[in-house]
């Protein structure tokens, strides 16, 4: 294995896998798979970039420390030499927050200072310029972020926000340097950690940028950022002769589907509204689930009712909405009951014959794709093709009866994302 890959959750470990196996050049990319957590034994051979799913996003700061050093032995165990420390393209964190502490432990560990620290992912509108996060044309704190029930970002100044969490100082490459090439940029990284600076943010607006700074990577022992980070890590090792590129067959998933939705986000809200104009829905009354009185049954008995027609159960509510449920019962409360909820509900599908699972949400997707693994005997997930920009198609379990499983973060996908979903998994174009 040549590249390692620490994710803070699973939907950005699918993100930055596809990212990895698809690569930049007619090779494909990196032969690829995903883990759910760290393995417990060695991964498959073949495999050039393995990228573990962790569900640390929202963990504290020890515990997200521990589980992600855990994960650096085991990828180095497994050769890898390059590591990347994958968390979300809008910085989803809090002052208080892991992202600074698990990238500084992982320099640690690695004798590494200067890291790149570059959540920007052009492609779904995430840029960052003078040290500021950008979602398409809308500062972070501007762009509804703000009101994330879990991690609200209400500062886009992600080198103030990132020195919150930081023991040293945090650095800056900007992009006038990014535009001098790949050689202006080592020698800023270089410079940085010279100063003492263990993570630099780095300006990208670009794909091209991001080509730029994977160059100038090159050989380096960690990186940090979003999927978009790891767009020209791939080409730097097929050039190098160490990797053979090229991406596995996939096995379309026939027989039943149905659709999870834990998100809140306005684009997730959008693509249920679309969704409900042609195919069957159910709202999930929040607090009759703190009450008791909707459970996984009630759900399995919605989708049974509809089985030919691909339902649809959420949990998304406007953001007004979402605050009052977590003042009334305690957000960490909140987002546990429904992670389980989703997850026996996701078990309980596998047992009537669900093959086709599409899940929208991060905390959402951690709970159910952790649930579908356990109960498939299965650590490692194949990647499949992509849906929409930074979601690909999983695939869990037996060859000749795959389980297919979409994690979409929740800003992701076009306004007909479950439609398009559910044809890929099936075998369409």
């Amino acid at each position: 294995m040549l590249i390692g890959v620490i994710a803070d959750d699973f939907t950005g470990a699918s993100d930055i896998a596809n990212t990895l196996a698809r690569g930049t050049l007619p090779e494909g990319g990196l032969r690829t798979a995903q883990f759910s957590g760290v393995p417990s034994g060695p991964a498959p051979a073949g495999i050039e970039a393995g990228v573990i799913a962790l569900k640390s996003r929202s963990a504290p700061v020890e515990e997200a420390v521990a589980q992600s050093v855990a994960a650096l032995h085991w990828l180095k165990a497994q050769g890898c030499q390059q590591i990347i420390f994958k968390y979300c393209s809008t910085f989803d964190s809090t002052p208080a927050g892991n992202i600074g502490p698990v990238g500084e432990a992982l320099a640690a560990a690695l004798g590494a200072t200067g890291v790149v620290a570059c959540p920007a992912f052009p492609a779904v509108g995430r840029t960052i310029y003078q040290g500021h996060l950008f979602v398409q044309d809308r500062l972070l704190s501007e762009s509804g972020m703000q009101n994330h029930p879990l991690t609200p970002m209400t500062d886009p100044d992600l080198r103030r926000f990132l020195a919150r969490q930081c023991l040293g100082p945090v650095g800056h490459v900007p992009l006038p340097v990014v535009a001098r090439g790949a050689a202006a940029v080592a020698a800023a990284l270089a410079a940085a950690g010279g100063a003492g600076q263990v993570l630099c943010i780095v300006d990208a607006v670009s794909d091209a940028d991001l080509l730029t700074i994977g160059a100038a990577l090159d050989g380096v022992p960690l990186v940090t950022g979003g999927s978009g980070i790891a767009l020209g890590l791939p080409r730097n090792f097929i050039r190098a002769g160490a990797a053979q590129g090229g991406t596995g067959a996939f096995t379309p998933a026939a027989g039943a589907a149905a659709i999870l939705a834990g998100s809140c986000s306005g684009a997730t809200r959008g693509q249920i509204d679309h969704y409900a104009r042609t195919h069957p829905v159910y709202a999930i009354d929040v607090p009759q689930v703190m009450a008791g009185t909707v459970t996984a049954e009630t759900l399995l008995a919605f989708i049974a009712r509809h089985q030919e027609t691909a339902p649809l159960c959420y949990s998304s509510g406007a953001p007004e909405v979402v605050r009052q449920i977590q003042d009334r019962f305690g957000r960490e409360t909140v987002a546990a009951r429904l992670d389980a909820l989703f997850a026996d509900t996701a078990r309980a599908l596998l047992e009537r014959g669900y093959r086709r699972l599409v899940i929208a949400g991060g905390e959402t997707s951690g709970a159910v794709a952790q649930a579908v693994c356990a109960a498939q005997g299965a650590e490692a997930m194949a990647l499949g093709p992509e849906i929409d920009p930074g979601v690909p198609v999983l695939s869990v379990g037996s060859a000749d009866a795959p389980v297919a499983m979409a994690l979409k973060s929740g800003n992701f996908g076009a306004p007909d994302f479950f439609e398009k979903a559910l044809r890929v998994m099936a075998g369409a174009a």
